[in-house]
């Protein structure tokens, strides 16, 4: 069972994404901060991370470098209500890039694919 970190500042996302993606047989876990993922990616392990851009006061891009230079064995998905930093070259960083929907099916389609894309190793 691949274990998620779901990051979202707006808590009835990180309960539609909590219920669905657990119903999908996946274990998460959410984060309603950047501190908050950061604190619990120190303490536990992830199989992948799904961050909204947005955040509260901070940065979902700058959560993402963050991942990337110190734990770079994390796929990171961005999934925002905004399709234009789809062309950010900050975003690019990102093994996924979702615009948030009511249909989750994309968004679980996208976290299949790069835990596939995992599993063969990409990620060493």
């Amino acid at each position: 069972m691949a274990k998620l970190l779901v990051v979202d500042d707006e808590a009835n996302i990180r309960l539609l994404y909590s219920q669905e993606l657990s119903d999908e047989g996946y274990q998460v876990v959410t984060a309603g901060s950047a501190l908050e993922a950061v604190e619990k990616l120190e303490s536990e392990s992830f199989d992948l991370a799904v961050i909204d851009i947005k955040l509260k006061n901070e940065s979902g891009i700058e959560l993402l470098q963050r991942i990337v230079k110190e734990r770079h064995t994390i796929p990171v998905i961005l999934c925002t209500a905004f399709s234009c930093y789809k062309d950010d070259f900050s975003a690019w960083l990102a093994d996924g890039y979702v615009v948030k929907s009511s249909d989750l099916q994309e968004l679980k389609d996208e976290i299949a694919r790069v835990l596939a894309k995992r599993q063969r190793g990409a990620y060493v």
